[in-house]
């Protein structure tokens, strides 16, 4: 599976860490930035990161900016897109059995390496349960 992630400047150092796990587990990364500590604006970042599942290049996303909140905004203006805010496991187990997300944003300023790691793992394992939730979630999408 290909994953395209991507941070600001607040994500930028765990989005390092969250690259280095996803290669752990096979998965094929797309790093779409930030590249430095240095300010940036976020939804230069999560825009790309949607659009790479927006046109399917990526089955899955991972946004990562100080609280979650700007980028999961961003990245949600794309139609075929459903980022969920995610600061713990079973918060990221909900969003895609659930709600099928498909991009994961972290607050770096909220979860340590160890909780990131536990929501991936959360996140990643878990499959789309269909049924009542698809009939919910073919709601979300305004025309």
């Amino acid at each position: 599976m290909k994953v395209t992630v991507g941070s600001d400047h607040a994500g930028f150092e765990r989005k390092a860490f969250i690259i280095k796990w996803l290669e752990g587990k096979g998965y094929e990364v797309s790093d779409k930035g930030t590249y430095s500590e240095d300010s940036v604006d976020y939804p230069d970042f999560a825009h790309q990161v949607a659009k790479d599942i927006q046109e399917q290049v990526s089955q899955q996303g991972v946004l990562i900016c100080g609280s979650a909140n700007g980028v999961a905004m961003s990245a949600n203006k794309y139609s075929a897109v459903r980022a969920a805010i995610c600061w713990e496991a079973e918060i990221a187990t909900l969003a895609k059995s659930h709600n099928n997300a498909n991009i994961c944003c972290i607050p770096a300023r909220f979860t340590s390496e160890d909780e990131t790691a536990a929501i991936l793992e959360a996140y990643f394992s878990s499959e789309f349960e269909g049924g009542r939730h698809e009939r919910r979630v073919n709601k979300i999408a305004c025309s």
